[in-house]
């Protein structure tokens, strides 16, 4: 079964304040959008696709760079017209789950849920919670909330359904299920979730960050690599090209520092090692720079929601001397995991001429990456 996912991202945002759109600010350190792209795709939702404003495309690629499968398309002037642009450019599948960008709180037991409910027999499906304030019209008369739900977003559709109902539909609409249910289709609704919050006004930002900070741990990972000399002028450590007297044996460029850090991002991701992900049986790695896994890692972690916080490598070698090529090592891998150069760590140590590295046989490096992810 084929489960498509479509983000609504099409708003200009102005009534959340900021100097960007509500659905490019910051919470808990990511873009609003990234939320939503990383709960989906973590539920399995592909194909994928943001609508956005025309001249925001640059604004969603960059919230969505740790996810190149999702396509990102210009919308409409209204949010009818986005969601019908949306339906355009997904491919074939069976449900649709459509999801406003700025309800970052979902998560992937909400998606299963709508989907299984679309499975039982719905032809459309939305989160709903009842209302608990007292409901009066302007005018003064007061509005029985017995009968009345708040209804959210996703809202899961059997995709040959919504997509005929758009095609149908005349006018705009607030949501999908109303421009389903005008087509004649079958609806349901299921508990919706307090998280599911949408962000509307600059109070809404602090509520969300409250609900949803919570929903993070601290992971830590550590990671341990070596690598024998052998013939060559030059070792390569955490980027960075040194000259030396012995070059290093390896499938690819041997580089301790980073094939350490990799495995330490990887295990606080709970997500193997090295190995699994660039085996060295597989011609391909033949020589490759450790750049490509080191950025790899760093694009798994921001699919899974995580954020990098903090790396320390600990390069352990006689020679060659660490200490003038530091901050450049430094450098290179803030600049790679986009972290300040304040939360990456280079040290070196020697082992008292004790052990294969006392005899200078070989380099090897430990690190730990500390890493904010979904609880």
């Amino acid at each position: 079964m084929v489960i498509a996912g479509l983000i609504v991202a099409a708003g200009s945002g102005l009534r959340a304040g900021g100097e960007l759109p509500k659905q490019y600010q910051q919470l808990c350190g990511r873009p609003v959008l990234s939320w939503s792209a990383a709960a989906l795709a973590g539920a399995g939702a592909d194909p994928l696709v943001v609508v956005a404003a025309p001249g925001h495309e640059r604004l969603a690629q960059a919230a969505l760079e740790a996810w190149p499968q999702i396509q990102i398309v210009a919308g409409g002037p209204t949010r009818t017209a986005s969601v019908r642009a949306g339906l355009a450019a997904l491919g074939a599948a069976d449900i649709v789950l459509i999801h406003d960008a700025a309800r970052p709180g979902l998560d992937a037991g909400m998606v299963q849920r709508l989907v299984a409910a679309v499975e039982a027999g719905a032809d459309g499906v939305a989160p709903a919670l009842p209302v608990a304030d007292s409901l009066r019209r302007a005018s003064g008369e007061e509005v029985a909330r017995e009968s009345l739900m708040r209804v959210q977003t996703p809202q899961a559709f059997r995709a040959e359904c919504i997509r005929s109902a758009y095609a149908a539909a005349q006018g705009d609409f607030t949501d999908d299920l109303s421009v389903a249910q005008a087509h004649g289709a079958h609806i349901a609704l299921i508990p919706g979730d307090a998280r599911l919050l949408k962000y509307t006004h600059p109070e809404d930002l602090k509520m969300l960050e409250a609900m949803l900070g919570g929903r993070r741990l601290t992971c830590a990972g550590t990671g341990f690599d070596a690598h024998r000399f052998g013939p060559g002028d030059y070792v390569t450590l955490c980027g960075v090209r040194i000259a030396h007297d012995k070059g290093m044996i390896g499938h690819s460029d041997a580089d301790v520092g980073w094939h350490a850090l990799v495995d330490a991002i990887l295990g606080a991701l709970g997500a193997g090692d090295i190995g699994a992900h660039f085996p060295p049986s597989d011609p391909q790695w033949k020589g490759a720079a450790s750049k490509i896994f080191l950025q790899r890692a760093a694009d798994l972690a921001a699919q899974a929601g995580a954020q990098i916080v903090h790396v320390d490598i600990t390069l352990i070698c006689e020679r060659p001397k660490i200490g003038p090529h530091r901050e450049a090592m430094r450098a290179a891998t803030a600049e790679i995991l986009g972290l300040p150069l304040s939360r990456v760590s280079v040290k070196a140590t020697t082992t008292e001429r004790l052990g294969f590295l006392g005899r200078e046989e070989g380099l090897a490096a430990q690190a730990i990456a500390t890493l904010d992810r979904p609880a």
